[in-house]
């Protein structure tokens, strides 16, 4: 009896020392989470109706004749830059590292047409991968979308539609894999939460690249070209502002604090820039305007956009301040004084923003906020902001050397300004062959197809 209980002690004891080295060596595979799923899902949907929110953005600050055309830009590539995502930009942006060929730059093609990616949980999360792909699908969107507010009512739809389709594959492309990716930016320790580096320098640089390449709108500078439809841009700056907190909080990836943290801050920015950008304004113009406090929403959620993650809601509040005050001076100084035709100020928001609110996130930026992210200046670290300033320029060079050899290529192969016939009729008529109104907003008159050259509407 004493043998067996001794061999029962021993057995029990063996069992019980063993038992947690085999728990500890089974390492528990991730788990879905439904309620992260969920927001993530919702923050697509959030983001995609951006896109056709620019377009009413955009489209109510050109002419009448020129409306239509501007819509389509917006929506016309929420399907093209889709079906380029799903066949090849993913895996060019999110694939792993092409090193062989050339590191740190390009994703290599292991995912081509989403190959390998159904079933798989994203790396560090708990949601789907398709999840994620489609939710950076919506980012792949608007972000050449943003580009057409600088050539707006001048070109030829052929030419738009090529360029886009090529600067999507050559310069967006890259530019996600390198900051977001895994790739050399990413590696020196940048951080763009939501797409300041990769969405709104690169957009509006290339902007205003394109915009000095095509040339000046009949009559800019000469004759007024005014807003047709007021309304319509503030509907599509509203749109805007509620697809924001999609694009800020759903980078969060999950449904939690940090997700929270990114909305509130994206609503202080957007907030204090509307005020700063329509103080700026009253003070130099004597008036308060609705497209003033309009753009200076969208130059606030521009500057937010890398930061929203990594800061506390006090800096964000700073950052919007100084987003619409920069922005303003931007858009009614700079561009006089230089004298480009950015027509709906791609640049002066979205260039300017983008470059401010990336030098802020090196400023402000907290682990105390994003453990995963790092110290700026302000929390007692240089090294974020040294990288924050490599990365603007990266993104500066790539935007406007790669736009210029992009247009160099399209040009060359079909047209890229229409005529200035074209451009009198109306680039609707022109190119599409419709209108959006039966009647002149500013004058009345029925509209046919304009011979007196003096119009502008």
């Amino acid at each position: 009896m004493k043998k067996l209980w001794s061999v029962f002690l021993s057995t029990f004891m063996l069992l019980l020392m063993t038992t947690p080295i085999a728990f500890a060596a089974t390492e528990e595979a991730p788990k879905l989470d439904s309620g992260d799923t969920a927001w993530v899902l919702v923050s697509a949907a959030l983001v995609f109706i951006m896109t056709p929110g620019l377009g009413f953005f955009y489209g109510g600050m050109v002419r009448s004749k020129n409306v239509l055309t501007t819509i389509m830009h917006s929506f016309f590539i929420v399907g093209l830059i889709s079906v380029e995502w799903i066949i090849l930009g993913y895996t060019m942006a999110f694939g792993d590292d092409a090193t062989g060929v050339i590191p740190g730059i390009i994703g290599s093609l292991d995912k081509i047409g989403l190959a390998g990616t159904a079933g798989q949980i994203w790396t560090g999360t708990s949601i789907p991968e398709l999840a994620f792909i489609i939710f950076q699908c919506m980012f792949a969107v608007i972000t050449p979308a943003l580009i057409t507010g600088a050539f707006a009512e001048r070109v030829k739809f052929k030419a738009y539609a090529l360029f886009m389709l090529l600067w999507a594959i050559f310069i967006y492309n890259p530019m996600a894999h390198m900051v977001w990716g895994g790739g050399k930016l990413f590696e020196l320790g940048a951080l763009d939460f939501a797409g300041g580096l990769v969405i709104h320098i690169l957009s509006g640089v290339s902007g205003l690249t394109l915009c000095i390449l095509i040339g000046k709108r009949r009559g800019y500078g000469k004759l007024p070209i005014l807003p047709h439809h007021l309304p319509m841009t503030v509907l599509g700056a509203a749109l805007l502002w509620f697809g924001w907190f999609g694009f800020n909080a759903g980078s969060a990836l999950g449904a939690n604090e940090l997700a929270a943290s990114a909305f509130v801050a994206t609503q202080a920015a957007a907030a204090m820039a509307t005020i700063s950008w329509v103080v700026c304004e009253w003070i130099q113009n004597g008036k308060p305007t609705i497209l003033g406090a309009a753009s200076g929403c969208i130059a606030g959620l521009v500057a937010i956009t890398p930061a929203a993650g990594f800061v506390a809601p006090m800096p964000a509040v700073i950052i919007g301040l100084i987003a619409g005050i920069v922005c303003y001076f931007a858009v009614a100084v700079l561009k006089a004084k230089l004298g480009y035709d950015d027509s709906l100020d791609a640049f002066g928001v979205h260039g300017i923003g983008g470059t401010w609110g990336a030098i802020a996130t090196g400023l402000w930026a907290t682990t105390a906020v994003n453990p995963a992210g790092a110290n700026g200046l302000f929390y007692g670290d240089g090294n974020l902001l040294t990288a924050q300033i490599i990365s603007i320029i990266v993104a500066y060079l790539l935007g406007s050397i790669g736009t210029f050899i992009l247009y160099k290529i399209v040009n060359a192969i079909t047209p890229f300004r229409a005529d200035e016939a074209e451009e009198v009729s109306g680039i609707d008529i022109v190119e599409h062959g419709e209108r959006a109104y039966s009647q002149s907003i500013m004058t009345g008159e029925s509209l046919g197809i304009q011979s007196d050259l003096t119009k502008i509407d």
